[in-house]
């Protein structure tokens, strides 16, 4: 991505328009400037491991200044989804499972398997559900791919990858910034960073953050209680840098503590599940209120929190031929959550977790300094992952015997000649622990060679290896109905496995600069992702269990890895003196045995067929005058689905779920100077078309499409100061993030409520700069 660049002095102590914010992710490379003295300017990342432009990446990718994540208000590295082509799904928690890129999401919210959109921190992979999401506090810049890129991170990230870079000591002088602000509904905002040089050769920087707000969500069930969808989470980090004659290292210490809200679900009435369940159990279940209201009465809680502490190593060494790079990352976590799964007043399904874990990881590459035609880079990397995790499910034992047989317990139990029913002081309560030690390796090699001074050739291939033991105790129920709905069964003690994968995935780049101001580009990747067991249910014959639901000769639910192929073209150009910036690609991918959960007998995951899909993303960004500066993402998809008929009779050719044929974003903004300082006004939005809740592609369960407008109104003084006050979904549209579809006696429900009009006002200093 790219800034505006202004040939003037004051844009540096001043304010910036939100579309150089946007789009300045890095160091900035001065271009010559037309005759009005505007131009967009040249801006580098790292997502090959080497410094280059971003009109010379042939990969598509959205870079975003820390600045314009402050300017928005993105609270976390989920938010992103905003503003970045091909990328939607966002909810309000910290699941991953539902990201997609391109239409591809996780589809599994067990701790068994790989995520498919990777989320790395300075090069270091985060993680998993419940770990992954932290806040954006500090940071340099965040790079958004899409597509497969296992030959770009240490781990595979089979869909595409988030990766964010925070803000690293520098040597020059002391310097610092304050900023707080405050907003409706107890909003509280607070972060301030300190860069400390200790000596011409050591630097140290710290940083914290604070965030606050109080819910918006109304529960019918709990009156008088704070409303849902509220938060409360504090971060610090400290960062040291180090440097020699022919090396330089940077340390980081980082800690989270976040405290939320679990996901909200409503229900969505139907007229097939919905009149069931009222009529079998003798009362109204409809939600009262509008979409901001729910009736949860939430038997296990509705909470999200994490504890997060994470330290990390890089280490560089000029060799002279090549740079070699060592990269270390350790992270512990301890993660709750609880949530009322149903969306309903009525007990029928609750869910909770109780999670912990140790995350290691070790990369070494060489990235070549050669000025030749031939550039290349190499590395190996290796992780290893310890979770244990302890979930449970819970039902009210009244409403399961009158959802699955009609009548009340005690009239099913005499109807059989089961004896007496005795109630459960918890109810169906069904409850399992795992445990998974997961390690692997990778190995991989990237070539660039230049045929000429337009046209390079490029080659990766990288092989991977994944091992993962894992174990799942399903424990006896004390409800008379026995393990009834989430397992069917219940074993004596653990039931261990253990399975190795490996693959080689090349990539093929070609690129061709017929001019100075644009590049077109080629590419073929194959993509992988490794397997994995499921958390939340075995395999075993009907003849091993025996009538109370005791298991015999059970395996894991185990899956296989999935592969895809993608094929893209890309053009990234510039027209009017460097005044309008275009980066457009298509692309057309095949999934292989794609892995998807669905229930049957507790919820599985299996690989069905494939997926095929094809779609068109793009940018623009133009300086409209002095004045006025532009920025548009926009996005198509076309995908279905084939050879998913066990999980979902009569899929075929349907779209995947959660995914929206097409997105649109975009970002308008106003400067000029006023006084000792510049006035800058700004408007954006992000709207995207119905997404399905599920393969069956149900019209009773769509989410429709929706828009939601921002605006912003600031004042930076000359004196390091600013003030910006702001009112975020305008027009007050209520939405969901996504929806589910409803299954058997299972209603559908929507999740994810969007947050009402907000309005707030943010101050901050700078000082040493």
């Amino acid at each position: 991505m790219t800034s505006v660049y202004r040939t003037r002095s004051f844009r540096a102590k001043a304010g910036a328009s939100l579309t150089a914010i946007l789009l300045s992710g890095g160091a900035a490379i001065a271009q010559d400037a037309d005759s009005s003295g505007l131009a967009i300017e040249e801006v580098v990342v790292t997502a090959q491991k080497r410094v280059q432009s971003t009109q010379d990446v042939p990969v598509s990718i959205t870079a975003f200044d820390a600045n314009f994540t402050k300017r928005v208000n993105l609270d976390d590295v989920k938010d992103l989804v905003k503003f970045a082509p091909g990328f939607s799904g966002d909810s309000k928690d910290s699941f991953i499972d539902y990201i997609n890129i391109r239409g591809i999401s996780t589809n599994d919210f067990g701790v068994g398997g790989d995520p498919s959109v990777g989320f790395f921190k300075n090069g270091l992979y985060q993680g998993r559900n419940g770990v992954v999401v932290t806040s954006m506090f500090d940071m340099e810049r965040a790079e958004v791919l899409r597509g497969p890129q296992g030959f770009l991170f240490g781990r595979n990230a089979i869909s595409g990858a988030v990766s964010l870079y925070t803000a690293k000591p520098n040597f020059d002088a002391a310097s610092g910034y304050i900023e707080a602000g405050v907003g409706e509904r107890g909003i509280f905002e607070a972060e301030a960073w300190a860069n400390i040089p200790m000596s011409d050769n050591f630097a140290l920087r710290l940083a914290a953050y604070h965030s606050e707000e109080d819910g918006y969500v109304d529960n019918a069930a709990e009156i008088g209680d704070d409303n849902l969808v509220a938060h409360d989470k504090s971060a610090f980090r400290a960062t040291g840098s180090l440097r020699g004659d022919n090396w330089d290292a940077t340390l980081m210490l980082e800690y989270e503590d976040r405290e939320q809200s679990g996901s909200i679900y409503r229900l969505i009435e139907d007229d097939e599940v919905v009149p069931h369940l009222e009529d079998v159990l003798g009362r109204d279940i409809s939600v009262r209120g509008g979409v901001r209201s729910v009736d949860n009465d939430a038997k296990l809680g509705n909470y999200d929190i994490g504890e997060i502490l994470a330290v990390s190593a890089e280490i560089n060494v000029d060799l002279g031929f090549a740079t070699l790079t060592s990269v270390t990352g350790y992270k512990d976590h301890d993660y709750s959550y609880a949530e009322d799964f149903d969306g309903m007043n009525i007990g029928f399904n609750d869910y909770a977790q109780d999670q912990s874990g140790d995350y290691f990881e070790q990369e070494l590459r060489l990235v070549s300094q050669s000025d030749g035609p031939l550039s290349w880079y190499a590395g190996v990397s290796y992780y290893k992952e310890e979770i244990n995790a302890f979930f449970r499910q819970r039902g009210d034992e009244e409403v399961m015997c009158a959802a699955y047989y009609y009548y009340s317990c005690s009239e099913v139990f005499a109807y059989y000649g089961w004896g007496e029913f005795v109630p459960s002081a918890d109810g169906l309560l069904e409850q399992n622990r795992v445990m998974g030690e997961f390690s692997g390796w990778g190995a991989y090699v990237d070539l660039t060679y230049a045929v000429s001074d337009k046209f390079e050739l490029g080659m990766g291939l990288r092989y991977n290896k994944d091992k993962k033991k894992f174990a799942n105790s399903i424990l006896p129920v004390d409800s008379y109905l026995g393990p009834f709905w989430a397992f069917g069964v219940y074993t004596d003690g653990f039931i261990e496995g253990e399975q190795t994968w490996d693959d080689f995935t090349p990539r093929f780049v070609a690129r061709y600069r017929p001019n100075d101001d644009w590049m077109v580009y080629a590419s073929v990747t194959k993509g992988y992702k490794a397997g994995g067991f499921g958390s939340f249910a075995i395999e075993a014959d009907d003849d091993d269990v025996a009538d109370d639901g005791l298991v015999s000769n059970a395996t894991l639910n185990q899956f296989d890895p999935e592969t895809v192929w993608s094929y893209e073209l890309g053009t990234k150009g510039d027209l009017f003196d460097r005044r309008i910036r275009l980066d457009i690609s298509s692309y057309y991918y095949q999934y292989k045995d794609l892995q998807l959960n669905y229930f049957d007998k507790g919820t599985r995951v299996t690989n069905v067929g494939k997926v095929k899909s094809w779609g068109l993303e793009g940018t623009v960004q133009a300086i409209v005058n002095k004045n006025v500066d532009v920025f548009f993402a926009t996005s198509f998809n076309e995908n279905e689905i084939s050879g998913a008929e066990e999980v979902e009779e009569g899929s075929t050719g349907n779209r995947l779920p959660g995914s929206p044929k097409f997105t649109f974003a975009g970002l308008v903004s106003y400067h000029t100077e006023v006084g000792e300082g510049e006035l800058n006004m700004s408007a954006d939005f992000r709207t995207q078309t119905k997404t399905y809740g599920g393969l069956g592609n149900l019209a009773a369960f769509q989410n429709d499409g929706w828009a939601d407008f921002s605006a912003r109104v600031g004042y930076e003084s000359h004196n390091r100061w600013a003030v910006t006050a702001y009112v975020e979904n305008i027009f007050n549209k209520a939405y969901f993030d996504g929806t589910s579809e409803a299954g058997g006696f299972f209603p559908g429900h929507g999740f994810g409520i969007s947050r009402p009009r907000t309005f707030g006002v943010k101050f901050s200093y700078r000082f040493g700069e």
